[in-house]
Formats: C-alpha cells, structure tokens, sequence
C-alpha cells in the first residue's frame, strides 16, 4: 500500500480536520455513537441472552458478519485486546443468534434515537443524503463496512433508523480505512491507541481499560513508540509523532473520499449541515458523553 500524504489532494489543506469527509464523520458519528451509550441497546442485548456490556458491544457490532469467530473481530476493530474479544465470542452466538442480535440492536437503536434526537427534526433529506453517500462506497477491503451495508430495514423504516444505519456504514467505511492506513503507518492496534490517548483525542487510562489493555502491554507500547521517536520520555507525541498521526489521519481522509465525492460539494455540504446540530444536540444533551473513547468531539 502507497502513502498519500500530499495537502491539498480531495480538499486537504493546513488541517486535516477541514477536510469534508473529516467534517462529515464528525457530524455522522455521534449519531451512530449513541448506541454505545443509549441504555436501550444493552438494556436490549441483556434481553437477548447476552453477558454483560462487552459481549453486547462485540455480538452487536459484528453481527451483520454472522457467527464469526474473536480472531477476525479483533482484526476488524482493531484496537481491542485479544483476550477481551475472546472472552465474548463466540460464545455470544450461543445465547443468540446474530439475526436475533442485529434485530434487537435495531430496535433498540431506534427507540433510543425517538427519546435522544429533537421530536420536532424531519430526517427524511439527511436519510436520503446519507443512503446515497453510503451507497456509493467501495467495500473493497472493507469487511465491516461491507457486512453493514448489507443491512436491510423494512420500507416502512422511520427515517431516524434510516440516517443511523447510513451513519453506521458511513463510520465502518471510514474505520475500515483507518485501520489499513494505520497498519501502513507501522502502528499495531495498541500503538494506534496510546498514539490516540498522546493526541488528546481520548483518555489513555479510559483507552485501556476498555480496550481489555493490560498496564504491562500499554507500557511496552509506549516504550516502543518512545523508542521509534513517536513519543518522549513523557508519553508526549514528538515532532515526529504529530506528522505520523497527521498522516494517518489525512490517509484516512483520502480513503474515506468516494462517498463525499458521489454526493457533490453542494449535497455534501448540505448533508453535513444537516447532521451537524444532531451531533450537537446529542452531545450537548450528555445521550453521547465527551470525552469517549472514540475520540468523537462536539462538531
């Protein structure tokens, strides 16, 4: 894989954050984050049979990919301990089924999007602005992206669940990108984390723990980095390490591209003004607390 680090390419400029896929990824995610944080949905996976928040978080993440095995979750998400993956699946698909996960996460999702998003807000143009952003995708190498987009609600679907599902493949697009850009950049899922944590983007500690880290393996990371010049003596990203995360971030910004370039500069625009309060209200309103783990900002 080739590095493309040049500005100015599909609209980068001094920032990366600038760029319309950044800004559309950060009017659309704390949309999809919210079912990380809704009691609904693990109200829901609780119902389901599953064991606790991690094993409704992993089966519910990954459940449009079948009765898949840790192994390739945790490739896919990336970040995560391997041993926190395995300790939820498969065992999850004993308790129930991934139709039956993906099923109740959606239901759970949409009650939670009625009670968090404004009564008063018509989706119906951010809906149809997202499916066909989404619907534009490559999924090559995508696999998470791509189980996602095979996700199919009922016609009669209310547009709220309509804009969280296109948010939803929108946001594993992206991700999926972030991965390999990441693991181009010489970072494994741990490093990529403590180099998150060093940015400011999240709290290390809150980082580790839920990702399953051990304090021993976050601080080989962290002695590794240190020892690649990634980071200093403090655990402080150096000169060096702002231009590593600054490249992988307007990498992933050029991966993540296709779907903004289908809308148009104008569509584009639109859609993100369009997301933009909802990500606000949701934030503003605590339904997604900041800071989180994702990294995901008031927009």
């Amino acid at each position: 894989m080739t590095r493309d680090t040049t500005a100015g390419a599909d609209g980068e400029g001094a920032s990366y954050e600038s760029h319309p896929a950044r800004r559309l990824w950060a009017g659309v995610e704390p949309i999809h984050a919210l079912v990380y944080f809704a009691p609904e949905v693990s109200d829901a996976a609780t119902e389901a049979g599953l064991k606790g928040w991690f094993m409704g978080y992993f089966a519910g993440r990954a459940a449009p990919l079948g009765a898949i095995g840790p192994e390739a979750v945790g490739a896919m998400f990336f970040g995560f301990a391997p041993e926190k993956v395995a300790r939820a699946l498969p065992d999850a698909w004993s308790f129930a089924s991934p139709r039956e996960v993906l099923d109740s996460r959606l239901d759970a999702v949409d009650r939670a999007l009625a009670r968090a998003l404004p009564a008063d807000v018509d989706l119906t143009r951010l809906a149809t602005l997202l499916e066909h952003a989404a619907g534009s995708c490559d999924f090559g190498a995508r696999p998470l992206a791509a189980a996602w987009s095979g996700v199919r609600l009922p016609d009669d679907a209310h547009p709220r669940l309509r804009v969280w599902l296109a948010a939803t493949v929108l946001r594993e697009h992206r991700g999926d990108g972030h991965v390999f850009t990441a693991v181009d950049h010489g970072l494994d899922g741990l490093q990529a984390s403590v180099t998150h944590a060093a940015a400011g983007l999240a709290p290390g500690q809150r980082l580790l723990v839920s990702r399953g880290w051990t304090e021993k393996q976050w601080e080989r990371a962290l002695v590794d980095l240190i020892g690649r010049g990634v980071l200093d003596t403090d655990g402080n990203l150096t000169e060096a390490g702002v231009a590593l995360r600054d490249s992988v971030e307007r990498s992933t910004n050029r991966l993540a591209s296709a779907p903004v370039r289908a809308l148009g500069e104008y569509a584009a625009e639109e859609a993100i003004a369009l997301a933009t309060p909802l990500a606000r209200h949701l934030i503003d309103t605590e339904a997604v607390p900041v800071p989180n783990p994702i990294g995901v900002t008031r927009p």
